[in-house]
């Protein structure tokens, strides 16, 4: 017998078959939700612990910060590179290798002996996050039957959501009772436990690709390009976006797409397959997706609000700022349930008006609120982001062709990391220059020294503009939604088509 289930576990496994659905699907699902947790608590868990850095480095700001740029550019540099390979390799091996290097990663984080250290194991951790970021939406998908995916998906968003709720209480919960070398090595048991489920239960998937080359060409091409503009906008967000090394490094991105592009209609198997991108309504769910990221970035306004106008200390500003990634993990799981019985794309432009009503209450905010009336105003954005993000991330899964599920994946993540690094210096500037006409200062240098009103009308304003964005969004969606029904009409069933 356990020949037998060691059989089942090595032979690989073809989302085509039709042999039946993969018997051991939540256990994959489980092996690939420990890696998002790992992920994404790393991630809010690392950022509370940058004022005790250092210090116990004897560092400062501005080097510190490259603790989490560092990792980010990895990152997002190499997730395609990493989703094409796994379309080669196969997911479970691509996955497996990469919590491998993110578990290392954490070891030696956690063992670093200076600052300098430091930052190179979190760009080496950054790999690891590469590998298994870009093919856990594929695992998923591929074990799944359609009817169950945006379920599956949803749950996923629920994880992530709270990881990102947990990080910064359990960060310093983990600094205060151990120290911060345990920051990073939690990770190590969680990863240990993700690789043996992953191992033991999630299938080698067949993806159907004989006989492929990997486009290092391509590779190293869009490498180049995603570190110009991840740079641009981590640097921006210090030096301003007007300087020259912001632009340089903006045009140099631009020219190396264009080249990108170019080069991958000419290669025989290139990295990415662009012609992907001519099913409008995967171009559109991935655009929605980016986009909808780009808007989260409000999030980096609100501690503002909480502290200096709300007075609240930085742990009880921690606690009020878990309101909308737990709304958005309570929410999320159910999205991708009703996103399988209704449709994706129905569910995915309810999502999107909760967001823009959620930005629209926040942008009423007050100094004189009450701690009740900002939570009322927070939800909905969370509410909105959990009822999209799953059933928009199943639509998108469910347009990929069978053998470019990897990519598919790469690129949801891709369209996060790169709406989130857009979207947190598009925020910060859109809420600055509210402060200086608010303010009647030429630039700001301390908002502490600001009035209460100023900081909160500030704030108010930016989520106002963010909501107007938001209508951009929901335009789209709607667009989309037509499109999908239209297309549904011509096969029989809408879901076929979401």
């Amino acid at each position: 017998m356990a020949k037998e289930r060691s059989q089942q576990r090595v032979e690989p496994f073809s989302p085509n078959s039709s042999a039946g659905i993969y018997r051991h699907k939540w256990w994959a699902m489980a092996g690939v939700g420990l890696g998002i947790l790992m992920a994404t608590l790393d991630i809010s868990i690392v950022n509370i612990s940058l004022p005790t850095l250092v210090k116990e480095l004897n560092t400062n700001f501005a080097t510190i910060q490259w603790v989490t740029v560092g990792y980010v550019l990895v990152l997002t540099s190499l997730m395609l590179g990493a989703a094409r390979l796994g379309d080669i390799v196969g997911p479970k091996k691509l996955y497996l290798a990469g919590l491998t290097v993110f578990t290392l990663g954490s070891l030696l984080c956690g063992a670093s002996p200076s600052v300098g250290w430091l930052i190179g194991f979190r760009a080496f951790q950054g790999l690891g996050a590469a590998m298994t970021q870009a093919v856990g939406a594929a695992i998923i998908t591929m074990v799944f039957p359609p009817e169950e995916r945006g379920r599956a998906l949803g749950i996923s968003g629920g994880i992530v959501a709270f990881g990102l709720a947990m990080g910064p209480a359990m960060g310093g919960l983990i600094i205060g009772m151990a120290g911060w070398r345990w920051v990073f090595l939690v990770n190590v048991p969680i990863g240990f436990l993700a690789g043996f489920v992953i191992w033991k239960h999630a299938p080698y998937l067949r993806t159907g690709q004989v006989g492929q080359r990997f486009d290092a060409a391509g590779a190293l091409l869009l490498l180049v390009t995603l570190v110009c503009y991840a740079l641009a906008m981590t640097v921006g967000q210090r030096t301003g976006f007007a300087t020259a090394v912001v632009l340089g490094l903006l045009a140099a991105a631009v020219v190396g797409l264009f080249l990108f592009v170019f080069l991958e209609t000419r290669v025989h198997q290139p990295m990415i397959d662009l012609t992907i991108f001519r099913d409008p309504l995967f171009s559109l769910n991935l655009v929605m997706g980016f986009l909808a990221f780009v808007m989260s970035g409000g999030f980096l306004v609100l501690p503002f609000f909480l502290e200096l106008v709300m007075g609240y200390s930085t742990v009880k500003a921690g606690l009020f700022m878990m309101a909308g990634p737990v709304s958005m993990g309570m929410v999320s799981p159910w999205a991708g349930t009703l996103s399988d019985k209704h449709g994706s794309r129905l569910i995915s432009l309810i999502g999107l008006l909760f967001l823009v009503g959620g930005c629209l209450a926040v942008g009423t905010l007050h100094a004189g609120v009450s701690g009740l009336g900002y939570l009322l105003r927070i939800a909905p954005i969370g509410i909105g982001m959990g009822l999209f993000q799953a059933p928009n991330n199943s639509a998108v899964m469910g347009r990929a062709p069978k053998n470019r599920l990897g990519v598919a994946s790469g690129l949801l993540s891709l369209s996060r990391t790169l709406g989130t690094s857009t979207g947190l210096p598009l925020m910060g500037a859109l809420f600055t220059a509210h402060v200086i006409v608010l303010s009647g200062l030429p630039t700001v240098t301390n908002l502490a020294d600001l009035p209460r009103e100023a900081i909160a009308d500030a704030v108010a304003g930016t989520y106002r503009t963010t909501a107007l964005f938001g209508l951009v969004v929901v335009m789209l969606a709607l667009s989309a939604l037509k499109l999908g029904r239209r297309n549904a009409n011509g096969i029989g069933t809408e879901r076929c088509e979401s």
